[in-house]
């Protein structure tokens, strides 16, 4: 059924909007067709689009405008991963600006058919933003926001240490991106002492010895890499800037440094290992989809990309942590049109916009929360390792290990199983879940034989190059860091993400060099004293050869 102009220049333009949203969005017409009909009525007549576009804020007509166009989400509502509310948050509205730093390019194309794009949008037409987040005050505003303030910080040259590097990034990045990569579970206690255990191990250095030779490389996986420290997955690098975990990659590419690209990153895999140097290599995280085919067609996709030479399958992080800092700015995550666990959104029910974010049961959750929708809590030793098997001839690294007896699990399942990481999520999950240390000296205490089975990895609160030296010394093969490099990106682009690997390097070198160690293979227990961090390590019943006894095996 078309409508023709002289009925048009007749109706005016409240019935001219009812027929456009009835023809649209009732009657299943093309809407490509249709919209360029309506389109050369509204030049005829002088019609504004604006009220008709804000009509659409509806589960049974959404419309959102992203890079200047309109697109009629509606029939992607039931679909979205987190639920219809998450895009509704956005009906109506421009939603490019919470969208474009979350989605790689040609997620739109993806996603939606040809036909979803109705065409360009006047943007003058749209009200003023109001502001999204509010003014810092004493329960949103961290130490770190303060230093900001208050320090004379102002270029990447100023940068002495990770500490300096992150206060510049406070400064300079939006206050969502910060909050997402601030924030940590309930009350921050893992994430504080992820770091502040590092103080307690203290270095043994020896005299007399030529120090003017120092070689950081080492093997990750057989892979020969330059520095002992490596990039931990970490999401939405493009938050801070718009470079991405590209520009990670570049820097990382300068310093022969190992990058594991997250599952949630901002940019596709291609596009972050477009341009790698011939020997750079790469890890790919998985979080394992509650559809499985979801998983699959990705690893598909990554192996074919030869820069990627390892699966990290994180599982540590089943459900989301509690992340204030990152919930508090509350329109974050409701705005994302990407994924929230949290929301349980459903489309199914026609309801305007006001009815469906108002509901006392939506909430939005910020960023971290907005990520895990369809990340599956299912998995199991048992059922996920055969699938895995299945679907990828790569090897695997386990992320997410928090105690000696799932190490010496994971252990009994090389060769498959590669090598693990010791981490509590940057303290992001379980709060008061023991730093990664801890379970180092867990698995020297009750299973060293775990270390001659699988390369063992940690991460989580490394700030100095000290901090590396010493988890080296207590077996582990290398140390990531995940918040780090998003700060320093958000402090200066691949330039800072450089500085970060140039300050940390240094100061890697200095330690080895004061220990009177030329390579990080002469690296071991006789380099330091972790006892006033035993006494806090684990003495209930353990698994493998420690049952025999203290540190049975170890290198302590």
């Amino acid at each position: 059924m078309y409508v023709c102009a002289y009925e048009l220049s007749a109706i005016g333009l409240e019935a001219y909007a009812d027929l456009h949203s009835r023809y649209i969005t009732r009657r299943g017409l093309h809407l490509a067709r249709l919209h360029l009909l309506f389109a050369a009525f509204e030049a005829l007549l002088g019609v504004d689009y604006s009220p008709v576009f804000y009509q659409h804020r509806s589960t049974d007509s959404c419309w959102v405008v992203l890079y200047g166009q309109v697109y009629d989400v509606t029939s992607f509502l039931p679909s979205h991963p987190g639920g219809g509310k998450v895009i509704l948050q956005l009906a109506g509205s421009d939603a490019t600006e919470e969208y474009d730093p979350i989605h790689p390019p040609g997620t739109l194309r993806d996603s939606l058919p040809p036909s979803a794009n109705l065409g360009p949008f006047d943007m003058t037409t749209l009200p003023a933003k109001e502001a999204t987040f509010p003014a810092p005050t004493s329960t949103t505003q961290s130490p770190a926001q303060t230093q900001a303030e208050e320090d004379p910080l102002t270029s990447l040259s100023d940068c002495l240490n990770l500490d300096d590097l992150e206060t510049l990034a406070t400064r300079r990045i939006p206050r969502k991106a910060w909050a997402y990569y601030y924030s940590a579970g309930d009350d921050l206690h893992s994430k504080h002492l992820n770091n502040t255990v590092y103080s307690r191990i203290l270095l043994r250095p020896r005299i007399f010895v030529d120090c003017t030779r120092c070689d950081t490389s080492t093997t990750f996986l057989g892979h020969r890499v330059n520095l002992p420290f490596f990039v931990s997955p970490a999401a939405m690098a493009r938050l801070g800037n718009p470079a991405g975990e590209h520009g990670i990659a570049q820097a990382c590419s300068k310093f022969g440094a190992l990058q594991i690209i997250s599952n949630n990153a901002s940019q596709t895999p291609e596009q972050i290992v477009e341009g790698s140097a011939k020997d750079q290599i790469f890890g790919w995280q998985l979080y394992v989809q509650n559809e499985r085919s979801k998983s699959e067609a990705m690893l598909k996709r990554i192996h074919a990309l030869p820069q990627i030479k390892f699966i990290c399958l994180t599982l540590d992080a089943p459900v989301p942590g509690k992340r204030e800092h990152d919930e508090r700015n509350k329109n974050v995550g409701a705005s994302l049109p990407v994924t929230s666990s949290v929301a349980q959104a459903s489309a199914a029910s026609p309801q305007r916009l006001e009815e469906s974010i108002e509901s006392p049961s939506f909430a939005s959750g910020g960023v971290g929360n907005a990520l895990f929708a369809g990340t599956a809590a299912d998995l199991t030793w048992s059922s996920t390792l055969p699938w895995l098997a299945a679907y990828t001839h790569l090897p695997i690294v386990l992320k997410g290990l928090q105690t000696h007896e799932d190490a010496y699990i994971a252990s009994q399942y090389a060769p498959q199983v590669k090598g693990i990481i010791l981490s509590n999520h940057g303290g992001r999950e379980l709060d008061t879940a023991p730093p990664a240390i801890h379970t180092l000296l867990e698995i020297r205490k009750f299973c060293p034989e775990v270390f001659g089975r699988v390369e063992v990895y940690v991460d989580g609160g490394i700030k100095r190059g000290t901090d590396v030296v010493k988890a080296l010394c207590l077996g582990a093969r290398g140390v990531g860091l995940g918040r780090a490099p998003l700060f320093a990106l958000g402090a200066g682009g691949v330039e800072g993400v450089e500085r970060m690997l140039g300050i940390l390097r240094a100061e890697v070198e200095t330690a080895m060099r004061l220990l009177g160690v030329e390579s990080v293979g002469e690296l071991g227990g006789r380099h330091v004293n972790a006892r006033a961090v035993e006494r806090d390590v684990y003495e209930g019943e353990g698994v493998g050869r420690g049952k025999e006894g203290w540190w049975v095996g170890s290198k302590l």
